[in-house]
């Protein structure tokens, strides 16, 4: 999902917001996420994306799917919301300095896209053994 351990991205998620970490529902933080996205690819000079999976479509999913497969998806979504919070921090000071945020943005908009993508790939619910 990122270019960084495991280990970094789990101290960037409890850094974001201790606090809250544990308050937000899945729900919200995936509309939150694609609000921060929009926010990217306009930086980034893309046109904003249609068809997005809502945070409703996405937590129905979840009765279709392993626990194990909730799991993951859960955390990826905290690391996506980390890494998009922290971004997007970086590209407003980078806006502050009248720098061209275009190839940042897009470097953080593929890092996003990747991310969910793997995230929606845990949504397919998997063959039970024989």
């Amino acid at each position: 999902m990122s270019a960084l351990p495991p280990s970094q991205m789990r101290a960037m998620r409890f850094a974001v917001q201790p606090e809250m970490h544990q308050h937000i529902s899945t729900e919200t933080r995936w509309d939150a996420l694609h609000i921060r996205a929009d926010e990217v690819a306009a930086l980034a000079q893309l046109a904003p994306e249609k068809g997005v999976r809502s945070g409703k479509e996405l937590t129905d999913r979840f009765t279709e799917i392993e626990h194990w497969q909730v799991d993951l998806a859960q955390r990826g979504i905290e690391d996506l919301d980390a890494l998009m919070k922290a971004g997007l921090t970086a590209l407003e000071t980078l806006v502050e300095r009248g720098t061209d945020t275009t190839a940042p943005a897009l470097a953080l908009w593929r890092e996003f896209y990747h991310g969910r993508e793997a995230v929606l790939s845990l949504l397919t619910p998997r063959p039970a053994a024989a």
